[in-house]
Formats: C-alpha cells, sequence, structure tokens
C-alpha cells in the first residue's frame, strides 16, 4: 500500500470509534469544540496527515530502526521549540543533552562517516524522517496548549484528516488491503498506533509539559530495535553507538537538565 492508501484508510476507521468514545466517556459541548475548529484543523494537518505522510513515505527508502533512531531527536527538538515557543527553562546540563542526542542521530545518518554531512549523501527517507519531527514537534507544542477534552479533540482531528485527504485519495484511487498480511497490518495500525498512541499522547499533554513528554519517544528506539533483532536482522555498531548517544542525552535533558515548566 502506498503512503496515502494507508494513512487515509488508518484515519477513515479510526475517526467513528473515536467520536463514539469521546461522546459516551467525556461527553463533551460539541458545539465549543467545533468553535476551534481552525487550531483542530491545523493540529490535523501536522499531526494526522503531514507526520503520517511523511513517516510512511520516509520507510520506503530507510530502515524502520533508522526511522525510530531519527525519532529520537524528536525529544530534544521539542526542548528547544518550548523553550522558544513557550518560555520553558532548561539547564547547562539540559542543552549538553540536546547537543549530545542530535550528535547521535548524526552518527546514524552519516553511518558514522561524518564527513558524508558536506556532501549532502544523506538518504531521502532519513531526510523525511527529520521533516516528520519538525512536524510533530509543533504539533505537540501546540496541542499542550488547546484546552479541548483529550478524545473529543483527537476524534475531530482524525475526522478532519478524512475529509481534507478524501479528495486525494479519490484522485490517487487508493485501495483497500488485497492480502490477509495487509488487512491485518492495517487493522493493527488502526486499533493501536491510531486509536491507542494518538489518544493517550493527547491525554498526556494535559498534564505533562511538552518536553517531557518527548522523552518517552525514545522507547521506540528500545521497542524497535528489539523487534529488528527478533526478526534476524543484525545491528551495526553504528547503530548501537548512535541509539547509546540520543538514549544518554535524551536522559540528561529530560532527567536532569530540564527545569520545572515556567510560563513566559
Amino acid at each position: 500500500m502506498t503512503p496515502l492508501d494507508l494513512t487515509f484508510w488508518r484515519w477513515a476507521l479510526a475517526a467513528l470509534p473515536l467520536l463514539a468514545l469521546a461522546h459516551f466517556v467525556e461527553k463533551p459541548d460539541w458545539r465549543a469544540v467545533l468553535r476551534r475548529w481552525p487550531v483542530l484543523l491545523l493540529l490535523s494537518a501536522l499531526g494526522m496527515s503531514g507526520y503520517t505522510l511523511l513517516l510512511y513515505g520516509a520507510l520506503g527508502f530507510t530502515s524502520a530502526l533508522n526511522a525510530s533512531l531519527i525519532t529520537a531527536a524528536n525529544p530534544a527538538l521539542i526542548v528547544v521549540m518550548a523553550v522558544l515557543l513557550l518560555g520553558e527553562k532548561t539547564t547547562g546540563l539540559g542543552w549538553l543533552g540536546i547537543g549530545l542526542g542530535l550528535l547521535g542521530v548524526l552518527l546514524v545518518l552519516t553511518r558514522g562517516e561524518l564527513q558524508r554531512l558536506s556532501s549532502l549523501s544523506i538518504n531521502t527517507g532519513e531526510l523525511m524522517m527529520l521533516g516528520a519531527i519538525v512536524v510533530w514537534g509543533c504539533y505537540t507544542i501546540i496541542a499542550r496548549r488547546l484546552d479541548i477534552p483529550a478524545i473529543a479533540a483527537t476524534g475531530v482531528q482524525v475526522a478532519l484528516a478524512t475529509v481534507t485527504l478524501a479528495p486525494f485519495a479519490l484522485a490517487m484511487n487508493v485501495r483497500l488491503p488485497e492480502t490477509p498480511a495487509e488487512g491485518w497490518s492495517l487493522a493493527y495500525i488502526v486499533v493501536f498506533p491510531s486509536l491507542g498512541a494518538y489518544l493517550f499522547w493527547n491525554l498526556a499533554l494535559k498534564t505533562t509539559p511538552p518536553g517531557t513528554a518527548g522523552n518517552y519517544l525514545n522507547l521506540m528506539v528500545v521497542f524497535t530495535a528489539i523487534i529488528t533483532v527478533a526478526l534476524g536482522t543484525p545491528l551495526t555498531l553504528v547503530q548501537v553507538a548512535g541509539g547509546i548517544m540520543v538514549i544518554a542525552g535524551v536522559l540528561l535533558t529530560g532527567f536532569k537538565g530540564q527545569a520545572k515548566l515556567r510560563a513566559a
């Protein structure tokens, strides 16, 4: 399936369950929720459409492990954005952690040959992943300030993504899964990443600063590495070294270097 196939059906199949869950669990004032449609549309374009299309597109050019290692730079990026846009404060140790994490990502991107940066010989998929984490950072910063019940906000964003992607889906003749493997894969993506991960992420942002929440994204590296090894794909020394640097940087940034959230 193409990135557009997967993105469209993922949100189309998740929209009604999320909206129903919001209606019966949160019982929101839907008129008040819909009055915030401009920011919800922006969040939908960033987190549901933009991030997902970039991620799926990137996986056509780079490995899942490399994609997760690049995603591990997201916490540092979110901290920087939170400092610049929300007035959060961090310490010198925090900045050291950010630098260490970014160096680890560069190590993975260049496969241990940092001189490759001068020739810009980085894989297309890896560049797309860099774009994806910037988009996700923007999503996290904006979503943190959203004063709408989390399930309702997520459901409306998913519904908006379905509507806005529909014309492109029709024009590009998106297709449904054609094999049992594709069908089960799509079902998994609808239930866990679409309903579960986005819902829990937005619930977490109600009580957690963006920089702190972003640190948990690095567990994706751990889970992806475990699955990669379990499926028989060996890890390279550069991937291991880069991953260790990224995680060490996150620990410095999130647990040692970041001060308490203080609004500007």
